[in-house]
């Protein structure tokens, strides 16, 4: 879909009050879709237009769970094409600087003078086509800034009102908006989630999930704990997992062991519940190196053997799709952490719609991983991808219509993307710079063809 069918399909059904704001919206989120990450003044068309924008954004009728339902709507539609679903969960933090909005931000344990907005993001990614079927839930809060430093008042909180919470509560949205479907869910989620009480829900509920296991829990399998114990187990042979460069580590590939168990975790001596049985996977790099790669991951899939702990560890490898998600969203993409409102309200609108546009941002990277038969017409009208081949290849065009591999590639390229560290694999800035870059061309072999026929 283009960016102007994109943004009614996604946001036309949203219910605002009024009609006339939904129309706003959905004309906004074509215009950040557009060219995200340029402020209003840059790529609205004209005055009134401008205007029309800032005073959607400053609309404090406009409620942004109520722009962000929609979204989700549109994201349970296509989840029901895929038999397996991951739902990748991560919280990031959206961080701002300029004094005007401050005081209605709360703390991000990044500075004093950074204050910001908590976003805990769910993101639908389908393993068997390698698709990314969208966002499907999305909670955001600020924290108190009196809390700063107080830690140790977090074990006198109850469960329900902690910021830890926030897993269990994303879990009561999805299952929802999804309803049936969850049964073909499983949620993939980092060490943050390793908490009994959690564990205990998803289980009650009979959710299905990966989780990277925090602390060696006391186990009934053993008087050893959960590490130990795996320690002892007989290695199921080895796996190799690439590891992403990120800050100052650079890039590398480790050579794991893996091992599996069922096992069942005690009741923590300070909880109330029952004991929890499930399935543990274990890959360890054997390096004496304090950064060496080692994964204890709790899952309710059944796993009885070598295959099935090698599923769930690709299962896991997936989760750094929601990272690559928010650095989309807040950075390389649209760049919401750049923008300059007067107020947490005007944020909260501006960031739920780049939410979604970030989220048609990263689906582009997964033209790489389809089948050389998948024509990219998957991504690209017959125009477009015919436009980019006179742009990149030749004035002569092909008998068949090239793969998805090829439209990455050359949009990667359009997009500036050298391919210096020869990975094959280009950042997603680069391609959607590319992508833009398509749209332009578009754009003016449209006005073109218009002016001709009016000749």
């Amino acid at each position: 879909m283009n960016n102007a069918q994109w943004a009614k399909s996604t946001f036309g059904q949203a219910d605002l009050g009024d009609p006339r704001r939904t129309t706003r919206l959905v004309k906004l989120a074509e215009t950040l879709a557009n060219d995200p990450g340029k402020p209003f003044v840059s790529i609205t068309q004209s005055p009134a237009d401008m205007e029309g924008a800032y005073r959607f954004i400053r609309n404090e009728h406009v409620n942004a769970d109520a722009i962000a339902k929609a979204g989700y709507l549109v994201t349970a539609a296509q989840a029901a094409k895929h038999n397996l679903l991951l739902a990748l969960e991560d919280t990031t933090a959206i961080t701002y600087s300029h004094r005007s909005v401050r005081d209605e931000l709360g703390h991000v344990n990044q500075g004093n003078n950074y204050r910001g907005i908590l976003a805990h993001s769910v993101l639908l990614f389908a393993p068997e086509q390698q698709e990314l079927v969208g966002l499907i839930e999305q909670s955001r809060w600020t924290r108190d800034i009196s809390t700063r430093g107080k830690k140790h008042v977090r074990t006198q909180t109850p469960y329900e009102e902690k910021e830890s919470f926030k897993w269990q509560s994303a879990s009561v949205n999805l299952s929802a908006r999804l309803g049936a479907k969850m049964a073909d869910v499983i949620s993939v989620c980092d060490r943050e989630a390793d908490i009994y009480e959690y564990l205990q829900y998803k289980l009650s509920k009979q959710h299905r999930f990966v989780v990277r296991s925090m602390q060696s829990r006391h186990i009934e399998q053993s008087e050893q704990k959960l590490y130990d114990y795996a320690a002892g187990l007989e290695s199921a042979g080895q796996k190799q997992i690439h590891i992403a460069q990120k800050g100052g580590r650079k890039a590398r590939t480790a050579t794991v062991d893996i091992v599996f168990a069922p096992v069942t975790l005690q009741v923590p001596a300070n909880k109330r519940g029952e004991s929890l049985s499930l399935y543990y996977v274990g890959c360890e790099e054997r390096a004496d190196d304090k950064n060496a790669l080692n994964w204890h991951l709790l899952t309710t899939e059944p796993v009885q053997s070598k295959a099935d702990a090698l599923n769930i560890i690709r299962y896991y490898e997936h989760r750094w799709l929601v990272e690559e998600y928010h650095k989309a969203w807040k950075t390389d993409g649209t760049d919401i952490e750049n923008a300059r409102l007067q107020s947490k309200d005007n944020i909260e609108r501006l960031v739920t719609i780049s939410a979604f546009i970030a989220v048609r941002i990263v689906q582009l990277k997964f033209a790489r991983e389809q089948p050389d038969e998948i024509s990219c017409e998957q991504v690209l009208s017959p125009k477009a991808w015919k436009l980019l081949w006179i742009k990149r290849v030749s004035r002569t065009l092909p008998d068949t219509v090239p793969s998805m591999k090829w439209a990455y590639t050359e949009l990667a390229k359009l997009g500036g993307w050298k391919d210096t560290k020869q990975t094959g694999k280009a950042s997603v800035k680069v391609l959607w710079q590319g992508w833009f870059k398509l749209q332009t061309i578009l754009e003016g072999y449209d006005l073109a063809k218009s002016l001709e026929a009016d000749l």
